[in-house]
């Protein structure tokens, strides 16, 4: 029976917990790179989407050409906004996991209110994208 050893030298020390600290912060950044791109896609989507559909609006039914590209490229900017945020926030919730879990456990912060406020602003992003992908997608 093989006996598993750790790939980490974990100390229980102020250094070591303050360098747990750190890495978790890092992630919470990157959390909220994450959320501000996703803004930003499904900003940038809606107002496309809303800009040509007003645009297409004023130009006479006999001169319109081609199917409505514009409507199209803004759902796909906002839905890959939405989609990459819900994969980020996976991939965010893992490796918090991981950190607070084997090896690590014994420095991490035990108090799950440091990511709470990070979940809340995606999660919030999140349900404003579905609601304007469903906006230009029933054209409301």
């Amino acid at each position: 029976m093989a006996i598993e050893t750790s790939s980490f030298d974990v100390h229980h020390n102020v250094a070591d917990h303050f360098a747990w600290v750190r890495t978790a912060l890092a992630l919470q950044r990157t959390l909220m790179a994450a959320v501000r791109t996703s803004v930003s896609l499904i900003g940038f989507g809606f107002t496309v989407a809303q800009f040509f559909e007003k645009l297409r609006s004023d130009i006479p039914e006999a001169i319109r050409v081609g199917p409505d590209v514009s409507r199209l490229l803004g759902l796909i900017l906002i839905g890959s906004g939405v989609i990459s945020l819900m994969i980020f926030t996976w991939q965010y919730r893992a490796a918090m996991n991981y950190l607070r879990s084997g090896d690590f456990g014994s420095i991490a912060v035990k108090a799950r209110p440091l990511h709470k406020p990070s979940y809340l602003v995606a999660l919030a992003v999140i349900l404003i994208g579905i609601a304007a992908f469903l906006s230009v997608y029933l054209r409301v």
